[in-house]
């Protein structure tokens, strides 16, 4: 089930082979880390990273979330990562092109004969044409499933799409991936942005990712985490006219009404159950930047 008291704003992908980098990465204003040792690094290269990953997460990374990118356990290197991160202070383990739910109980199974701890939680990367096809499995499929992780850029490569602006090529994806969090209350991480000297495509990218459902955005460098911060965030409006609805719809029901009218505008039930969501993460976010 989604941890509501946790924002996931800005998750940014660090690459398991570069010390320097996971260093930099206690200092970044990221939510949520994802400490990779797949796409990210080569494959001579991976057991050293696992163990610069270990070592990293023996100190910590602050308030920020750490989640590690496993390979996949149909490769040489997937099992012993898994293995090698079962007793740390990772906070999840990431598998990257999950197509199945067979492929999450897997790595639960191996989890628990590994002593994990007991807050520890999968994270599934959703990239391929068949997983959007099983996602119903998939997002139902074990209690350990935390989050769904957009990867695009695999994705456009399958169905021999092309990027767009709009996002047209990926967006029955992304919706149906919303879908689909929602409907298991799993937290949704839209995929990357490739372009880093396009802070315009990033942003209207990020509306669109928010505007849609998504939780969050993940992100390959620290230049992008201020603005997937700043919109995936609730702005001060929003936080104002959440408490201005709570405050209204109160009163209304203490005087016998069912409903209320704030601003010309009706106030039920349900827009209290979302001015309650966007104050609880208001309230996240808050407590996240006092421990920074």
């Amino acid at each position: 089930m989604i941890n509501t008291s946790r924002p996931r704003r800005s998750v940014l992908y660090m690459p398991g082979a570069n010390t320097r980098a996971l260093e930099k990465a206690k200092s970044l204003p990221a939510d949520s880390l994802i400490l990779d040792l797949e796409d990210a690094v080569a494959p001579d290269a991976k057991a050293q990273a696992r163990e610069n990953i270990r070592a990293a997460l023996v100190t910590g990374f602050g308030h920020r979330e750490a989640v590690v990118r496993i390979n996949g356990l149909n490769t040489q290197w997937g099992l012993d990562d898994l293995k090698a991160f079962a007793d740390t202070k990772a906070d999840a383990i990431l598998l990257p092109k999950v197509e199945s739910a067979s492929q999450i109980w897997e790595v639960a199974s191996r989890l628990k004969q590994f002593n994990p701890a007991s807050t520890m939680k999968i994270w599934a990367m959703i990239e391929t044409p068949l997983a959007i096809l099983k996602l119903p499995e998939i997002a139902s499929s074990h209690p350990m499933l935390e989050a769904l992780v957009l990867g695009t850029s695999d994705l456009v490569k399958d169905l021999h799409a092309r990027h767009t602006p709009s996002r047209v090529e990926t967006q029955t994806a992304l919706s149906l991936s919303v879908l689909a969090a929602r409907a298991h209350q799993l937290c949704v991480l839209d995929g990357v942005h490739l372009s880093l000297d396009d802070e315009d495509g990033l942003r209207q990218s990020c509306i669109q990712g928010r505007d849609m459902g998504f939780d969050g955005k993940t992100l390959i460098h620290p230049s992008q985490i201020a603005l997937a911060n700043q919109i995936f965030g609730p702005s001060l409006e929003e936080i104002d006219e959440a408490r201005q609805r709570i405050t209204a719809y109160e009163a209304a029901i203490s005087s016998g009404a069912g409903i209320a009218v704030l601003n010309g505008k009706l106030v039920e039930e349900l827009h209290i159950q979302d001015a309650k969501r966007i104050l609880a993460l208001a309230n996240a976010i808050e407590a996240f930047l006092k421990t920074n």
